[in-house]
């Protein structure tokens, strides 16, 4: 198969990528400065602001499938406007489409969210996320819209690195007790999403992990499992602060988790290996 991650030199494209150069498939990702580290790869420079450049490199390589995994938290632009450029893109040349989106399109009110349930963001970047999923489904109907959580994996993530910079004082901050999210390791997530890349599936799927914890859960997770000690990590209540987003959702992926061969763990399990 040939592949494009857009997307490709962060922490979840690189897996990407890895995953797929190792499985035999034809790669190319792009980046917007650097490119990334994995080789085998043929690596471009794309702005998925820019509709032209999209369409240009989509239509140069002809992939099979196209992974956007390219998102900017605080550009709505390169968050809805890129990934309707990427959808645009696909569509001309042909190919299958994965789009992953994220939980924060949804306010927390509900708690537990399965893939049915109608979008109601709360911040801007939930809204981006959201505007994005509609775009893509107008443009590309057959398109996958693979939502998911926070990613960690192996210490490699922003997140673990935070929380290792908490519990050895070079950073200050607090985890929150009521912010609950279903963390999922980059590797299920990577196998998860080319596994939806192969399949005839189409439309709006979950795939986060098993466990519902809390970033202060989560954070003693990480912590216990690298040897620090996770009583230096400070906890409080983000709904004490001034802090905009959701506090509680959980993605329910009973469904696809039904088809899939990828088992998606809790962060309890994958933190303890």
């Amino acid at each position: 198969m040939r592949i494009l991650i857009v997307g490709g030199s962060g922490f979840l494209g690189s897996e990407l990528a890895r995953r797929s150069i190792a499985e035999g498939h034809v790669v190319a990702a792009t980046c917007l400065s650097r490119p990334g580290k994995v080789e085998g790869v043929e690596w471009s420079a794309l702005d998925v602001r820019d509709r032209r450049a999209v369409a240009a490199l989509v239509g140069a390589f002809r992939p099979d499938v196209v992974v956007n995994a390219a998102f900017r938290q605080a550009d709505w632009t390169a968050t809805a406007d890129g990934a309707a450029h990427v959808a645009l893109a696909v569509s001309a040349a042909g190919g299958r489409l994965v789009h992953v989106s994220s939980d924060a399109v949804f306010s927390g009110r509900a708690v537990t969210y399965a893939e049915e349930c109608v979008p109601d963001p709360v911040s801007p970047y939930g809204a981006a996320k959201a505007a994005a999923e509609v775009a893509v489904r107008a443009i590309a109907p057959a398109a996958v819209i693979a939502r998911t959580s926070l990613i960690l994996g192996d210490g490699r993530s922003g997140h673990e690195s935070f929380v290792r910079d908490l519990a050895t004082g070079r950073r200050q901050g607090t985890l929150f007790t009521d912010d609950v999210r279903c963390p999922v390791h980059v590797g299920d997530l990577a196998a998860a999403l080319l596994e939806l890349a192969a399949a005839d599936r189409q439309g709006v799927h979950h795939v986060a992990g098993s466990d519902a914890v809390s970033r202060y859960e989560l954070g003693c997770l990480v912590a216990r499992r690298d040897g620090l000690d996770p009583s230096r990590l400070a906890r409080g209540r983000r709904a004490d602060t001034d802090l905009t987003g959701p506090l509680d959702v959980r993605l329910d992926c009973t469904m696809t988790q039904r088809f899939l061969r990828t088992r998606l763990r809790g962060a309890r399990e994958f933190l303890q290996s």
